[in-house]
């Protein structure tokens, strides 16, 4: 994870419960969550739209 040890998350952690509160932090998890839900969502219907707009074509065989 990008070089991150133990001792380094553990920092980040101790920093957002200092910023934000122990009572804070499950409400924060959940916006977390809920804005990745979001977002992979979109991310799919990009991906169903894109292809349905995909065209592909194809060849014509001629008989000889």
């Amino acid at each position: 994870m990008a070089g991150l040890g133990l001792p380094e998350l553990l920092l980040v952690v101790g920093a957002i419960v200092l910023l934000f509160g122990a009572k804070k932090l499950p409400e924060f998890a959940r916006s977390l969550g809920h804005a990745k839900q979001e977002f992979k969502r979109g991310l799919d219907e990009q991906d169903a739209s894109a292809k349905e707009t995909i065209v592909v074509p194809t060849k014509k065989v001629e008989s000889v």
